[in-house]
């Protein structure tokens, strides 16, 4: 029986799960929800029009729910996922990562504690190729308010976060329009006047090192830089955060348009150039 109830009082949580073409590796992630601690969640998997055997492994569970759709990206999966969600706080999980079996009971703890926390995180272990890896100093997460951090480099993971489903709803959810870096674009806007709380402990394992991985597509930057300027155009930030917006802006113009030169690309190149005379100082 699928959980869609709160038991014994605790929250739900509604647990989203996208995936494309990820049968190889989303039966362990799927199986590290199945095996919480906390009894009160549901899950939901959106299947985003995978060609490979994920649905006939999806049908093999008869706890969860499954929501199919035409390939629209991970965006377009994770906001169908909340909007069929009962929950009131939602909890992301990528189908190439696993959770601890405390990772839920930790976090809805924190928010019982914290009423008025929007949104936390939790730390998490790295695996590159089956290897453990540290992350780099830059890569190191904070509590709070750190957007001027964050501009430079995604600093929230999917996978660690769970966030109250109203507060969701109120932000806009992801920007389907982005092809990659949608979760930079929308902790971002968060963080720009609400903080994102971190709990100090490991509870999920961040896999990486894959082929179909979007972290490891070379156009990252144009997607980082169309975020920035969204919140630039917005008129949301402060005279603070605006001049950190402008000035890593600048810099991922240069280098991405550095990029272009070098692979020939000159009237993108132009362009992105051309982009940081728009925002001056």
């Amino acid at each position: 029986m699928r959980r869609s109830v709160a038991i014994r009082g605790n929250p739900l949580v509604s647990v989203i799960i996208p995936t494309y073409n990820r049968g190889w590796i989303l039966k362990e992630a799927i199986e590290s929800v199945l095996n919480q601690d906390y009894d009160a969640f549901e899950l939901i998997v959106v299947n985003d029009g995978s060609t490979d055997d994920s649905r006939d492994l999806l049908a093999g569970f008869d706890n969860i729910t499954v929501l199919e759709q035409p390939n629209q990206g991970v965006s377009a999966a994770r906001n169908k996922g909340v909007a069929h969600a009962k929950g009131s706080f939602i909890a992301f999980l990528d189908s190439d990562d696993v959770w601890l079996p405390r990772k839920l009971a930790v976090q809805v703890d924190f928010f019982q504690q914290n009423p008025k926390a929007l949104v936390c995180q939790t730390q998490e272990t790295w695996v590159r190729k089956g290897r453990r890896v540290n992350p780099g100093r830059r890569h190191q997460k904070q509590s709070g308010m750190f957007f001027d951090r964050s501009l430079a480099l995604c600093l929230v993971s999917p996978s660690a976060v769970m966030i109250k489903k109203s507060f969701f709803d109120e932000i806009g959810g992801f920007d389907e329009s982005l092809l990659a870096c949608e979760d930079y674009d929308l902790w971002l806007r968060i963080n720009v006047h609400h903080p994102i709380y971190l709990i100090d402990q490991p509870l999920i394992v961040k896999r990486g090192g894959h082929h179909d991985q979007l972290s490891a597509n070379p156009m990252l930057d144009k997607y980082r830089i169309t975020s920035i300027r969204k919140l630039l155009d917005s008129s949301s930030l402060s005279p603070a955060q605006k001049k950190a917006a402008v000035r890593v802006l600048k810099d991922k113009c240069q280098i991405y348009a550095a990029g272009c030169r070098k692979r020939g690309r000159m009237d993108e190149a132009d362009f992105y150039q051309d982009l940081i005379k728009r925002y001056p100082h």
